[in-house]
């Protein structure tokens, strides 16, 4: 059985994985893209959208709407374990896109493209999310069996709450202040 082990974590560890893995996910939402895109870089709708996992912004920008340039530490409770990742806002065009990478954590290299595309009855929201876990040969073979849809799950649980937002009155209470 060691034998088998052995061989079967060599063959992952000698593998060319090719590119790093990608979740590409479109929501529509009946609203604004200007409404779209403040609700999706809003750190207190994040927090509430994660508030399964007690998700929390523990440095940098903790409420608000965060900005090009500026940093969020987040700390949540993911596979029994808390962990932090710090990412960057590292481009911004309101209201077509920003995007935000990781600077610390488990996710390696995780950048998250939020692309916004207004069409006659509201908005397309675009999330292309890549990134690599760390932890090697394991780590490739956790993202495929588990981790991929475990992050594409909670990528579509924010949206789904960043339309519920959008599309009623509640956006009013976290973006007119």
């Amino acid at each position: 059985m060691a034998a088998i082990l052995a061989q079967f974590f060599l063959l992952i560890s000698t593998h060319n994985p090719g590119p790093m893995p990608t979740i590409h996910l479109t929501t529509f939402i009946a609203a604004p893209a200007e409404r779209v895109f403040d609700l999706s870089r809003s750190i207190d709708l994040h927090k509430r959208s994660m508030h399964k996992r007690k998700e929390q912004a523990v440095n940098g920008i903790t409420f608000g709407l965060i900005s090009e340039g500026e940093t969020v530490t987040w700390k949540a409770k993911h596979f029994y374990r808390t962990r932090f990742l710090k990412v960057k806002v590292t481009s911004m065009k309101r209201p077509v896109s920003f995007t935000d990478e990781s600077v610390s954590g488990d996710l390696k290299n995780m950048k998250h493209e939020h692309h916004f595309k207004t069409i006659d009855n509201g908005t397309l929201m675009i999330d292309i999310f890549t990134y690599d876990i760390a932890f090697g040969p394991i780590g490739k073979f956790i993202n495929k069996v588990y981790l991929k849809k475990y992050l594409e799950q909670l990528l579509e649980e924010r949206n789904k709450m960043i339309r519920e937002y959008a599309e009623g009155d509640k956006w009013k209470f976290l973006l007119e202040k």
